[in-house]
């Protein structure tokens, strides 16, 4: 059973996951799972990035290939994917945060317009 709903924004996640082998999909997909159906989701699939406003990164690793795609929660049952990139560093490139943030402002503006605010 569903815990909370995830849904892509925009064309990003696609993009992302269609670049990637099927091994890696079939991988993502077995991630996003667990975050829609468990309660608690453990930091090895779902990790909240520390400095940022509500920016978590689903955790995926085949063999020692790491990839990450960025996320955030809107109100408490609906995940928003967003891109994703293979993880080759320590530490994930700041790039690729402040490209994440950047669609999570976008995200934001066009519900706020829809909504007419």
């Amino acid at each position: 059973m569903k815990v909370r709903e995830v849904i892509a924004f925009k064309n990003y996640f696609e993009d992302f996951l269609r670049s990637q082998p099927e091994k890696v999909q079939n991988k993502i997909f077995k991630i996003i799972e667990a975050i829609e159906t468990l309660e608690r989701v453990p930091s090895n699939y779902l990790k909240f990035i520390v400095g940022t406003d509500g920016l978590y990164e689903a955790r995926i690793q085949l063999g020692s290939n790491i990839w990450r795609v960025f996320c955030f929660f809107d109100g408490d049952k609906f995940v928003v994917l967003m891109n994703g990139f293979q993880k080759k560093t320590q530490k994930t490139p700041k790039n690729e945060i402040e490209k994440a943030l950047k669609i999570m402002v976008e995200y934001y503006d066009q519900k706020s317009q829809e909504n007419g605010n």
